[in-house]
């Protein structure tokens, strides 16, 4: 598979992305979490070495290695990457779909500073890289607490969101899957 599309050597390659790609992405991929998620799958592992690009740069979900069809939608296994591991795994607490909100919560933060974020906090450093926006969208989604983060639905309709994304595929675009 040729690297251009990668998201993962994208990354690697610019090391961060601005707004109007990450704001998108985010867009994006929510939309495909809910579909996912509409489907009892919960997929675990999301991350830039986890998503492709389409032929117009849209992020494709991809290696379901540790996703799981959960008709409960409740888990306990502890899985993923380690970067990427909500609280409630590495507590080895009960879980269900929304760690996927975690999960694309790290991917945000990196995709604009470069790097996963090392503590639950905004180093002082990586606050200027970004704007107030995503920063606020990120903090709903580090909620400690699974039940207060921020449905996916409301990622796609984040003012942040709406106001960088450059979404190619329309929301009724994914209506008209089967």
């Amino acid at each position: 598979m040729p690297s251009q599309w990668k998201l993962y050597k994208n990354l690697q390659k610019s090391r961060t992305f601005d707004e109007k790609r990450t704001a998108t992405i985010m867009e994006e991929l929510a939309d495909a979490l809910i579909y996912c998620h509409g489907k009892k799958v919960i997929h675990r592992d999301v991350k830039p070495e986890n998503l492709l690009l389409g032929l117009q740069g849209e992020p494709k979900i991809a290696d379901f290695g540790w996703s799981v069809h959960a008709p409960s939608l409740r888990r306990k296994t502890m899985c993923g990457t380690l970067d990427y591991m909500p609280p409630e795994m590495t507590e080895g607490r009960m879980h269900n779909e929304k760690v996927d909100l975690w999960c694309i919560r790290v991917l945000c933060y990196e995709l604009l500073v470069g790097n996963a974020p090392l503590q639950e906090r905004f180093p002082k450093q990586d606050a200027t890289v970004y704007r107030q926006g995503a920063q606020e969208l990120i903090s709903k989604l580090l909620k400690h607490n699974l039940s207060e983060r921020l449905p996916l639905a409301q990622v796609s309709a984040h003012p942040w969101v709406r106001a960088h994304s450059r979404r190619v595929l329309f929301p009724s675009a994914l209506q008209s899957v089967p």
